[in-house]
């Protein structure tokens, strides 16, 4: 998975667990700038994989929630799929190459 579809799964993941997540507060759990972050949540929303409606907390600030559209959820399970996929394979592979040194070192 490439760096921008590993960006916009992690930010899927962060949303679909929290949808009214300030830019800050998600920008600091998803370790990115803010910068990043708005650029991300920008892609997702032109793919139409997210919606962002705004909300008022109190008079004084405006604050946003992130709501994943169905497509997003479909990306975000498909990423996730594809994710785990990926990290079975490293294990198998591992485990493989764990299994012939310890055979390496038997004889």
């Amino acid at each position: 998975m490439d760096n921008n579809k590993t960006d916009q799964f992690n930010v899927l993941r962060k949303l679909n667990s929290k949808s009214n997540y300030s830019q800050r507060q998600l920008a600091t759990e998803l370790g990115f700038s803010l910068g990043k972050l708005n650029y991300c949540l920008k892609e997702l929303k032109v793919k139409g994989l997210i919606k962002i409606q705004n909300f008022k907390k109190n008079p004084n600030k405006i604050g946003y929630i992130y709501k994943l559209t169905p497509k997003g959820i479909t990306t975000k399970t498909i990423l996730t799929l594809n994710f785990m996929k990926r990290k079975m394979r490293e294990y198998d592979e591992l485990k493989a190459e764990f299994e012939k040194e310890n055979k390496k070192e038997q004889n």
